[in-house]
């Protein structure tokens, strides 16, 4: 895409595009899809499409996903019409048009045909020389997972790290993120199982991503049934100055995914004594920020709400 006579914003936007999705694609097939916030049938379509190029990362995919909104000369030059769109690039230039394959069948026959005809370099053409998807890939899917995760959707969260664990058994935010991911779906057990194996594994338990993965486990083993939950808040609304009822209740609220409940809790006890048990009711509010990620919107918008109070 030639950036003669374009102004500096188009030009940086063939750059970027340059960088995502040309330079990629000189080896790889890059799924290109094109999509917007608010775009629903995108979203139903985007958890099929990272599933597949998961699985087909091995053999040379990559997907790449543009938003119409914020690349909007990018999608004039490809005339995209509506969305959600998707190609397949490959040398820098359109191979394929697979808006039409909606199910992961018929986008797994049509990267098939693909790969038969195209020089695509597989996982044995790795820069590193092993086999599986390049660094660079398995950090495009751990931020996917990320994203999965930040948006509430922990289950799609869930199989992407499970795809990058097995690519990468030593990437330590890949195994963070699925413990994270399982707790939110309460599926507490399988997490401690996951748990068992990074601590098996010194490499990984050292990693620094892990200590999010060991907040989750630690604020999750605090879950109690509804009738204990109702006695909880029944205790810490009787008080209002029984302090360890209140932080008890918040726990109790975050381990039942109530983390509303929670962050109010633990708000109201710093704004009333924010030293009392040594700063608990903050450190506690700064463990579940570092269970569901500090770049999740709910944790930088409690942490604005947070600091509103400590410094005014």
């Amino acid at each position: 895409m030639a950036s003669m006579g374009l102004n500096i914003e188009e030009q940086k936007a063939v750059e970027r595009f340059r960088t995502e999705v040309v330079d990629p694609s000189q080896t790889k097939l890059v799924i290109l899809d094109f999509w917007a916030e608010w775009c629903g049938p995108c979203k139903a379509l985007a958890p099929m499409l990272e599933k597949v190029a998961a699985e087909y990362a091995d053999k040379g995919v990559v997907l790449a996903k543009l938003n119409v909104d914020e690349e909007q000369f990018i999608a004039s030059q490809f005339q995209v019409k509506s969305i959600p769109t998707v190609y397949a690039m490959f040398q820098g230039q359109p191979v394929a048009d697979l808006t039409s394959a909606r199910s992961e069948s018929q986008l797994k026959q049509a990267l098939d045909q693909l790969l038969s005809q195209l020089p695509v370099a597989g996982g044995d053409a790795n820069a590193n020389g092993q086999q599986g998807p390049s660094a660079e890939e398995i950090e495009q899917f751990v931020k996917m997972g990320e994203d999965a995760l930040a948006e509430g959707d922990a289950q799609r969260a869930s199989g992407i790290f499970a795809q990058v664990t097995e690519f990468a058994p030593d990437h330590g935010p890949a195994h963070a993120g699925l413990v994270r991911a399982l707790v939110q779906l309460g599926q507490v057990d399988e997490a401690k199982q996951v748990m068992s194996a990074i601590e098996a594994n010194p490499k990984l338990a050292e990693d620094p991503a892990i200590a999010a993965a060991r907040s989750a486990l630690e604020l999750a083993g605090t879950q109690v049934d509804d009738s204990e939950l109702a006695n909880l808040k029944a205790a810490a609304e009787a008080d209002g100055a029984d302090m360890d009822a209140k932080l008890a209740y918040a726990e109790a609220a975050f381990a039942a995914r109530e983390r509303d409940v929670a962050a109010d809790t633990l708000l109201s006890m710093v704004q009333d004594d924010r030293e009392w048990n040594e700063g608990a009711a903050r450190a506690k509010l700064l463990q579940i920020f570092e269970a569901v990620g500090l770049e999740d919107e709910w944790v930088v918008a409690t942490r604005r709400r947070l600091s509103k109070i400590l410094f005014g």
